[in-house]
């Protein structure tokens, strides 16, 4: 992209710090939250994605301050950092998948929805983690846009001012299909919330692939000053499929040198929830790709 409209392009700071990856434990979910995070501290992981979820760190079980306090020990233990994700399938509702959302007819429904989302941002200051991730959810059927954008600002406006309170960013996610789905959908949604501080962008980086018009590092660039998460796997032009690294059409030695550029300072997790059967394997194989490909940015020898 060139022109006046192009992104920024700066040279790195030379002491930038380096980029740093995590696991998504909703890629780990046949393993035990402390084996998951043993597993990640072994292989090298800077932190974890947590999926607030029942097989994990249950949010709407009993004692969850208590079960957070041991988790931070735990997690300061083993050197992991840590971003908070609230995109369990059925934490809310076991019938519905990601059920309530913050979109739907019933008010009792929404405020579910935003009390599972006031909890990740409390556990979130609890254990230190960067910013919590959410995402719009999908339009009702017979939910007009404008209904759905307005629901979307209100149901969010508490969670915001829970999440300036504690001092944690809400890293909103665009996912393809949902209200939000774009990264022109994120500057909507935030002009007309008056653009709060506590307000950020999960990016993920397949997604832009999947469907954006720019490439995936020209959408890192534009997305630079409202980075506060980013998730990462391979994925092909116009298929929403998360897919191991090779399996798809993402260049990513642009993409991660695109993202040191930015200064961006929080996890970059590998996101492979429909690959937890082989969890372990992944996240195997995953990490020394992404240093392959940072190290390939930097026009060094993998």
């Amino acid at each position: 992209m060139t022109g006046p409209h192009a992104p920024p392009h700066p040279a790195p700071a030379p002491d930038a710090a380096p980029l740093r990856f995590g696991y998504g434990t909703n890629g780990l979910a046949d393993l035990r939250l402390d084996d998951a995070l043993a597993l990640l501290a072994d292989l090298g992981y800077d932190g974890v994605g947590l999926t607030l979820d029942h097989m994990h760190l249950d949010p709407l079980a009993s004692n969850l301050a208590a079960r957070t306090r041991r988790l931070a020990h735990r997690l300061d233990a083993l050197g992991l950092t840590v971003t908070i994700e609230t995109g369990a399938r059925y934490v809310l509702d076991p019938r519905r998948k990601h059920g309530p959302s913050l979109l739907d007819p019933d008010p009792d429904d929404r405020a579910r929805r935003v009390d599972l989302l006031v909890r990740g941002v409390q556990v979130a200051a609890d254990l230190g983690a960067h910013a919590v991730h959410c995402f719009s959810g999908i339009t009702p059927t017979g939910t007009d846009p404008d209904t759905a954008w307005k629901r979307l600002a209100e149901t969010l406006t508490p969670v915001l001012d829970t999440a300036t309170t504690a001092g944690i960013p809400l890293a909103i996610e665009p996912e393809p299909g949902h209200l939000l789905a774009t990264l022109a959908d994120f500057h909507h949604l935030r002009t007309t919330l008056g653009d709060p501080a506590a307000l950020g962008l999960t990016l993920d980086i397949g997604h832009c692939q999947c469907l954006e018009p720019l490439s995936p590092a020209e959408c890192v660039r534009a997305a630079g000053p409202w980075l506060r998460h980013v998730q990462i796997e391979d994925m092909r032009r116009g298929v929403h499929e998360h897919l191991p690294f090779g399996d798809g059409d993402i260049d990513f030695p642009p993409v991660l040198a695109a993202l040191a550029d930015t200064g961006y300072q929080g996890l970059t997790v590998v996101e492979l929830p429909r690959h937890s059967h082989a969890g372990p394997h992944f996240a195997e194989l995953s990490l020394p790709f992404l240093h392959q490909a940072v190290a390939l940015s930097q026009g060094s020898t993998p």
